[in-house]
C-alpha cells in the first residue's frame, strides 16, 4: 500500500449519461449527466479504492495546526518537552504540555475532527460495500468483501479508541448521516464507545486476512493481527483503575483474561517477530517488516504546500516537525524534544537510548552552534526516532538526506510493532496472575537490545521496560493514564515528582496538575455549538 495510497477519497466521481428512456414527466426524471451514489458500487476496484479512502484520516497531522497524536502523548508525559522554536511556537502544544488546555485548544479540535472524518468514511463504505453482491466481478468472492468489511471495522474501532482515550465519552454514530436532525446527539458512555470499539475488532478478526496473505502492494492494510492486537490492547485499557471508575460492563479480571487470550492468538499465528536490528523499525527500508503489525503509511512525494490542511499531500509532516532546527545537519522545525527524565530511565548500555535521543556531542555543538539552534527552556536533545529517519542513502550518520519535498518525509509511523504486543502480553499475563510466561516475553524484548533478563516480572519491571522500547512513540502519555502513575503513586503524584525534577524554567511554564480533571482533555467548544444535544462538558473544563 505504501506505493498505492490514495490522498483523498472525495467520491466526486466521473459523469455517465442516464437516460430513462420510458420516461414521459422530463420533472421527475434523473438529470442528464448525474452520477448517482450507489453507481459508483459497481466493481471490485470501487470497493477497495473505497476502502483505501477510509485509511486516508490517519494520515492526516495539518489543519490549521499541526494535530499528530504524539503531540499529546509524548508531550503530555514525562518523555518530552514541546520544544519548537519558542514557549509561543505551537501555543496549542505548549498549553497540553503545562496543564494549561482549554475547550478552544485548536490542536484537539482538528484531531477530534480527522477521527469523525474517518468515521463517516467507514460509515458510507459499510453501508453501500454491503449491499454489493457477490460476483458483481470476479475478484469480488465472498472472501474479499468479508475482508474489505473487515478493514472498515477495523478502522473505525481505530478511530473510536483514539478519541476515547483522549475524550472519554463522544457522540458516537454508527451510520451515514444525511440530517441536522440526525446530527444531534448526546455523547455515548465510555463503557458504549469500548463495547462498540470490541464489536468491530471482533468483526475484523473474523474476517481480515493473515497479514502473510495480502500480496506486497496491500502492505499496510489491516490484518486479523492488527485486529488481535486492538483487542489486546483494549482490553488492557478497559482493566486499568482508571477506565474501571467509568463503570465498565467488564470487570478487570475480565478484561486481563481476554487480553491474553487474544496474546496467545497473535503470537502463535508465526506471522511476526522481532527484526534483528532494533533500529531498523525507524528506517524506510524496515517499513512494512517482520516487526510491523499496523503502520500510518506514507509516501515520498513532492507535491503539497505547507498552508492547506486535511490530506493536500501522501508525505508525513512529523519528520520535519521532529528534525533538529539546525539546517547543516537538519533543517527541522525541532519539536518534540526529549527529557532528562527520560533519558535516565535507560539502563546504562541501553542501546535503545541513542536510538530514541540525540544529545549533540560537543564537536557538533561547536561546529553547528546546536546549543542555540535547538534550545528550548535549556533542553538541547532531539528526537532521533522519527526526526532523524535512516536511508540507505542518507549521508553524515543520517543527517545529510531530507526529502523530495522540504515539509514532509516517508518514514511511515508505526502505530504497533511486534514488540509492543510481546510487552502487552506480558502485562495481559502479570494482570491474570502468570509472571513467569510475562518474564518470558519480557526478556525477549530485553534480548534483541543484548539486554541481560529480568529477575523476576512484576508491574514496575513491565513498565520500565515498555517505557524505554516505546520511547518517544507517542505511547507514554495514554500508558501513564491507564496506570495511574508507576511505582504505587498515582498519576498527579507521578506528574507532581516529575515537575520538581525539572530545571526552574521549564517549572515556571507547569501549572498545576488537577487530579480527576487533566488525565483527559475538554470537548472542542466549537464542536459542542454544533451538537447541542451533547452539551456536558468533561469535569474542571
Amino acid at each position: 500500500m505504501k506505493t498505492n495510497i490514495v490522498k483523498i477519497l472525495s467520491f466526486v466521481l466521473i459523469p455517465c449519461s442516464l437516460f430513462l428512456n420510458g420516461c414521459k414527466d422530463y420533472l421527475t426524471e434523473i438529470e442528464p449527466g448525474t452520477t448517482l451514489l450507489e453507481d459508483f458500487y459497481t466493481s471490485t476496484a470501487a470497493a477497495v479504492q473505497n476502502v483505501t479512502g477510509c485509511y486516508t484520516p490517519l494520515m492526516w497531522e495539518y489543519n490549521n495546526t499541526y494535530l499528530s497524536e504524539w503531540f499529546i502523548g509524548d508531550i503530555a508525559s514525562d518523555d518530552a518537552l514541546k520544544g519548537g522554536g519558542s514557549t509561543t511556537d505551537m501555543s496549542d502544544a505548549y498549553d497540553i504540555e503545562n496543564w494549561r488546555t482549554t475547550d478552544q485548544n485548536t490542536l484537539l479540535l482538528n484531531f477530534y475532527r480527522a477521527q469523525y472524518q474517518g468515521i463517516g468514511r467507514c460509515n458510507l463504505a459499510l453501508e453501500y460495500i454491503e449491499k454489493m453482491e457477490i460476483g458483481i466481478d470476479e475478484d469480488f468472492t465472498p472472501e474479499m468483501k468479508n475482508r474489505l468489511l473487515g478493514e472498515i471495522h477495523y478502522l473505525r474501532a481505530y478511530y473510536y479508541f483514539r478519541l476515547v482515550r483522549v475524550f472519554a465519552g463522544v457522540p458516537m454514530p454508527l451510520k451515514v448521516l444525511r440530517s441536522s436532525d440526525e446530527w444531534g446527539m448526546p455523547r455515548a458512555s465510555v463503557d458504549e464507545v469500548y463495547g462498540q470499539i470490541l464489536k468491530d475488532l471482533e468483526f475484523a478478526n473474523a474476517n481480515l486476512w493473515l497479514k502473510s496473505k495480502y500480496a506486497e502492494a496491500d502492505m499496510g492494510r489491516a490484518t486479523k493481527g492488527a485486529a488481535q492486537a486492538m483487542l489486546m490492547k483494549v482490553n488492557l485499557y478497559m482493566a486499568s483503575s482508571y477506565w474501571q471508575k467509568y463503570n465498565l460492563s467488564k470487570t478487570a479480571a475480565e478484561c486481563y483474561k481476554d487480553a491474553k487470550a487474544w496474546g496467545d492468538s497473535i503470537i502463535t499465528s508465526g506471522e511476526y517477530d522481532l527484526c534483528p536490528n532494533y533500529e531498523d523499525n525507524f528506517t524506510v527500508a524496515g517499513e512494512n517488516g517482520i516487526e510491523s503489525v499496523f503502520e500510518i503509511q506514507y509516501a515520498e512525494v513532492a507535491w503539497g504546500d505547507y498552508g492547506e490542511g486535511f490530506g493536500f499531500t501522501a508525505g508525513s509532516f512529523t519528520q520535519i516537525l521532529m528534525r533538529c532546527r539546525n539546517s547543516e545537519i537538519g533543517g527541522g522545525w525541532g519539536f518534540d524534544h526529549p527529557t532528562k527524565n527520560l533519558y535516565d530511565e535507560f539502563e546504562a548500555g541501553d542501546p535503545r537510548r541513542d536510538v530514541a535521543i540525540l544529545i549533540p556531542s560537543t564537536d557538533i555543538v561547536a561546529t553547528y552552534q546546536m546549543q542555540s539552534d535547538e534550545n528550548y527552556l535549556g533542553n538541547t536533545w532531539v528526537n532521533n526516532k522519527y526526526g532523524m529517519y535512516r536511508d540507505p542513502e542518507d549521508v553524515g550518520g543520517g543527517y545529510g538526506k531530507w526529502s523530495l519535498h522540504a515539509s514532509r518525509g516517508p518514514l511511515n509511523n508505526k502505530q504497533i510493532r511486534y514488540a509492543d504486543v510481546l510487552l502487552m502480553y506480558a502485562e495481559a499475563c502479570i494482570g491474570a496472575g502468570d509472571a513467569g510466561t510475562a518474564k518470558t516475553y519480557i526478556d525477549q524484548v530485553r534480548a534483541r537490545v543484548g539486554l541481560a533478563g529480568v529477575a523476576a516480572a512484576d508491574e514496575a519491571t513491565l513498565r520500565h521496560e515498555r517505557r524505554c522500547e516505546l520511547a518517544m512513540e507517542g505511547h507514554r502519555w495514554f500508558d501513564l493514564v491507564r496506570w495511574q502513575g508507576v511505582d504505587g503513586n498515582g498519576l498527579k503524584e507521578h506528574m507532581d515528582a516529575y515537575k520538581a525534577q525539572e530545571s526552574e524554567e521549564v517549572r515556571h511554564h507547569i501549572q498545576e496538575f488537577v487530579k480527576g480533571k487533566h488525565e483527559i482533555f475538554p470537548i472542542p467548544q466549537e464542536e459542542r455549538q454544533l451538537n447541542p444535544t451533547a452539551v456536558d462538558q468533561n469535569p474542571g473544563y
